[in-house]
Protein backbone atom coordinates (compact mmCIF):
# COMPACT_ATOMS: atom_id res chain seq x y z
CA UNK A 1 0.00 0.00 0.00
CA UNK A 2 1.24 3.29 -0.70
CA UNK A 3 1.45 5.95 2.26
CA UNK A 4 -0.14 8.53 2.23
CA UNK A 5 1.69 12.09 3.21
CA UNK A 6 -0.31 14.71 5.16
CA UNK A 7 1.89 17.20 4.40
CA UNK A 8 3.16 19.54 1.61
CA UNK A 9 6.67 19.44 -0.60
CA UNK A 10 9.41 19.03 2.08
CA UNK A 11 12.96 19.01 0.67
CA UNK A 12 16.01 18.19 2.81
CA UNK A 13 19.07 18.87 1.05
CA UNK A 14 21.95 17.46 2.62
CA UNK A 15 25.70 19.77 1.52
CA UNK A 16 27.64 17.60 -1.05
CA UNK A 17 30.21 15.74 0.06
CA UNK A 18 33.81 16.68 -0.73
CA UNK A 19 35.44 14.11 -2.96
CA UNK A 20 31.88 12.48 -3.89
CA UNK A 21 31.76 12.66 -7.77
CA UNK A 22 28.26 11.40 -8.98
CA UNK A 23 26.05 11.37 -5.48
CA UNK A 24 24.08 14.84 -5.80
CA UNK A 25 22.37 14.17 -2.23
CA UNK A 26 22.84 12.98 1.26
CA UNK A 27 19.67 12.64 2.24
CA UNK A 28 16.11 14.02 0.93
CA UNK A 29 12.69 13.39 1.65
CA UNK A 30 9.89 15.05 -1.04
CA UNK A 31 6.57 15.02 -0.05
CA UNK A 32 3.28 16.33 -1.85
CA UNK A 33 -0.90 15.95 -1.86
CA UNK A 34 -1.44 15.97 -5.53
CA UNK A 35 -5.23 14.91 -4.39
CA UNK A 36 -7.26 15.50 -1.41
CA UNK A 37 -9.01 11.76 -2.25
CA UNK A 38 -6.73 8.64 -1.59
CA UNK A 39 -7.09 6.06 -4.11
CA UNK A 40 -6.81 2.37 -4.76
CA UNK A 41 -4.89 0.96 -7.91
CA UNK A 42 -8.36 1.09 -9.65
CA UNK A 43 -8.99 4.53 -8.40
CA UNK A 44 -5.89 5.84 -9.67
CA UNK A 45 -6.22 9.44 -8.29
CA UNK A 46 -3.88 9.21 -5.29
CA UNK A 47 -1.16 11.35 -3.22
CA UNK A 48 2.40 10.99 -3.95
CA UNK A 49 5.08 10.62 -1.93
CA UNK A 50 8.83 11.43 -3.50
CA UNK A 51 12.11 9.97 -2.17
CA UNK A 52 15.64 9.71 -3.09
CA UNK A 53 17.67 6.63 -2.90
CA UNK A 54 19.84 4.42 -4.07
CA UNK A 55 19.19 1.47 -6.23
CA UNK A 56 21.19 -1.17 -7.51
CA UNK A 57 20.32 -2.10 -11.01
CA UNK A 58 20.23 -5.85 -11.46
CA UNK A 59 22.33 -8.29 -14.14
CA UNK A 60 19.12 -9.35 -16.18
CA UNK A 61 18.74 -9.16 -19.72
CA UNK A 62 15.57 -8.05 -21.12
CA UNK A 63 13.51 -7.83 -24.57
CA UNK A 64 13.05 -4.80 -25.87
CA UNK A 65 9.85 -3.61 -28.18
CA UNK A 66 11.82 -4.16 -31.22
CA UNK A 67 12.85 -7.45 -30.28
CA UNK A 68 16.03 -7.45 -28.91
CA UNK A 69 18.00 -8.65 -25.98
CA UNK A 70 19.20 -6.02 -23.94
CA UNK A 71 21.40 -5.68 -20.57
CA UNK A 72 19.59 -3.50 -18.28
CA UNK A 73 22.20 -2.34 -16.57
CA UNK A 74 23.41 -1.26 -20.51
CA UNK A 75 20.00 0.09 -20.76
CA UNK A 76 20.04 2.44 -17.94
CA UNK A 77 23.96 3.55 -17.89
CA UNK A 78 23.87 4.59 -21.33
CA UNK A 79 24.37 8.27 -20.40
CA UNK A 80 21.16 9.83 -20.53
CA UNK A 81 18.56 10.74 -17.42
CA UNK A 82 16.27 7.62 -17.28
CA UNK A 83 12.57 7.96 -16.60
CA UNK A 84 11.17 4.67 -15.38
CA UNK A 85 7.93 3.14 -14.52
CA UNK A 86 6.08 -0.40 -14.42
CA UNK A 87 3.15 -1.38 -16.73
CA UNK A 88 1.64 -4.21 -17.75
CA UNK A 89 -0.52 -3.87 -20.94
CA UNK A 90 -4.00 -5.26 -19.88
CA UNK A 91 -4.40 -2.72 -17.25
CA UNK A 92 -7.05 -0.49 -17.40
CA UNK A 93 -6.55 2.09 -15.02
CA UNK A 94 -3.12 3.50 -13.50
CA UNK A 95 -1.24 1.93 -16.12
CA UNK A 96 -2.86 4.03 -18.92
CA UNK A 97 -3.04 6.85 -17.09
CA UNK A 98 0.91 6.69 -15.86
CA UNK A 99 1.19 5.99 -19.98
CA UNK A 100 -0.01 8.79 -20.96
CA UNK A 101 1.51 11.06 -18.43
CA UNK A 102 5.37 9.99 -19.85
CA UNK A 103 3.81 10.43 -23.40
CA UNK A 104 2.88 14.33 -21.91
CA UNK A 105 6.23 14.54 -20.55
CA UNK A 106 8.23 13.42 -24.02
CA UNK A 107 6.38 16.04 -25.52
CA UNK A 108 7.25 18.77 -23.50
CA UNK A 109 11.00 18.07 -23.45
CA UNK A 110 10.50 18.75 -27.46
CA UNK A 111 13.73 18.90 -28.63
CA UNK A 112 15.53 18.05 -26.00
CA UNK A 113 13.62 14.25 -25.80
CA UNK A 114 16.14 12.61 -27.64
CA UNK A 115 18.77 13.34 -24.59
CA UNK A 116 16.34 11.34 -22.26
CA UNK A 117 15.62 7.55 -22.10
CA UNK A 118 12.01 6.85 -20.64
CA UNK A 119 11.84 3.22 -19.90
CA UNK A 120 9.03 1.06 -19.57
CA UNK A 121 9.12 -2.38 -17.97
CA UNK A 122 6.11 -5.15 -17.73
CA UNK A 123 5.42 -6.32 -14.63
CA UNK A 124 3.51 -9.38 -16.52
CA UNK A 125 5.71 -10.93 -19.03
CA UNK A 126 3.91 -13.85 -19.87
CA UNK A 127 1.60 -11.98 -21.45
CA UNK A 128 3.09 -9.27 -22.86
CA UNK A 129 5.37 -10.06 -26.00
CA UNK A 130 7.29 -8.20 -27.38
CA UNK A 131 4.06 -7.78 -29.86
CA UNK A 132 1.65 -6.83 -27.18
CA UNK A 133 4.19 -4.39 -25.72
CA UNK A 134 4.63 -2.78 -29.23
CA UNK A 135 1.27 -2.13 -29.84
CA UNK A 136 0.55 -0.50 -26.30
CA UNK A 137 3.40 1.71 -26.98
CA UNK A 138 1.91 2.72 -30.18
CA UNK A 139 -1.30 3.74 -28.30
CA UNK A 140 1.40 6.22 -26.58
CA UNK A 141 2.76 7.52 -29.92
CA UNK A 142 6.29 6.30 -28.20
CA UNK A 143 9.25 7.83 -30.10
CA UNK A 144 12.38 5.93 -30.10
CA UNK A 145 13.17 7.84 -26.75
CA UNK A 146 10.76 5.54 -25.46
CA UNK A 147 11.25 1.57 -25.07
CA UNK A 148 9.38 -0.64 -23.10
CA UNK A 149 10.26 -4.05 -21.84
CA UNK A 150 9.63 -7.36 -21.59
CA UNK A 151 11.14 -11.07 -20.71
CA UNK A 152 11.23 -13.79 -18.17
CA UNK A 153 9.66 -13.68 -15.09
CA UNK A 154 12.31 -14.38 -13.04
CA UNK A 155 14.34 -11.14 -14.41
CA UNK A 156 11.03 -9.43 -14.00
CA UNK A 157 11.00 -9.67 -10.67
CA UNK A 158 14.48 -9.56 -10.23
CA UNK A 159 14.02 -5.85 -11.59
CA UNK A 160 10.79 -5.12 -9.85
CA UNK A 161 12.37 -5.80 -6.40
CA UNK A 162 15.59 -4.34 -7.07
CA UNK A 163 13.48 -0.80 -7.44
CA UNK A 164 11.10 -1.79 -4.54
CA UNK A 165 8.04 -2.09 -7.02
CA UNK A 166 7.07 -5.97 -6.20
CA UNK A 167 4.12 -6.86 -4.14
CA UNK A 168 3.30 -10.23 -5.09
CA UNK A 169 0.52 -9.66 -7.23
CA UNK A 170 0.15 -7.22 -10.39
CA UNK A 171 -3.44 -5.70 -9.67
CA UNK A 172 -1.74 -4.35 -6.45
CA UNK A 173 1.50 -2.64 -8.11
CA UNK A 174 2.48 0.67 -6.94
CA UNK A 175 1.94 3.92 -9.03
CA UNK A 176 5.18 4.62 -9.03
CA UNK A 177 7.65 6.73 -11.40
CA UNK A 178 11.23 6.79 -10.93
CA UNK A 179 13.80 9.35 -11.92
CA UNK A 180 17.41 9.55 -12.23
CA UNK A 181 19.70 12.32 -14.12
CA UNK A 182 22.86 10.50 -14.39
CA UNK A 183 24.82 7.30 -14.39
CA UNK A 184 26.02 6.91 -10.87
CA UNK A 185 23.18 9.30 -8.93
CA UNK A 186 20.14 8.59 -6.77
CA UNK A 187 17.16 7.59 -7.91
CA UNK A 188 13.87 9.87 -7.36
CA UNK A 189 11.20 7.80 -6.59
CA UNK A 190 7.57 9.61 -7.33
CA UNK A 191 4.91 7.05 -5.64
CA UNK A 192 1.32 7.79 -6.44
CA UNK A 193 0.32 9.89 -9.59
CA UNK A 194 1.86 12.77 -10.80
CA UNK A 195 1.08 14.95 -13.60
CA UNK A 196 3.62 15.69 -16.67
CA UNK A 197 4.42 18.98 -15.32
CA UNK A 198 5.40 18.04 -11.79
CA UNK A 199 7.53 15.39 -13.46
CA UNK A 200 9.00 17.97 -15.37
CA UNK A 201 9.69 20.00 -12.83
CA UNK A 202 11.56 17.61 -10.38
CA UNK A 203 13.42 16.67 -13.57
CA UNK A 204 14.92 20.32 -14.35
CA UNK A 205 15.49 20.38 -10.37
CA UNK A 206 17.43 17.31 -10.70
CA UNK A 207 19.24 18.18 -13.42
CA UNK A 208 20.41 21.54 -12.54
CA UNK A 209 22.00 20.15 -8.92
CA UNK A 210 23.53 17.50 -11.25
CA UNK A 211 24.75 20.36 -13.20
CA UNK A 212 26.19 22.90 -10.43
CA UNK A 213 27.79 19.59 -8.92
CA UNK A 214 29.59 18.95 -11.79
CA UNK A 215 30.27 22.56 -12.33
CA UNK A 216 32.27 22.35 -8.73
CA UNK A 217 34.07 19.73 -9.13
Amino acid sequence: MIRRPRGRWLALVAPLTTGTLLTLFASAVFAHDLTTKPSSHDEPQQRTRGSLAEHTIPAVRLMRDDGKLVSLPEEMNDGRPVVLNFIYTSCSSVCPLMSAVLAQFASKLGVERDTVHLMSISIDPEQDTVARLREYAQKFKAGPEWQHYTGTVEASLATQRAFGVDRGDKMSHPAATLLRVAPGTPWLRLDGFITADELMDQYRRLLQEHDRAVATR
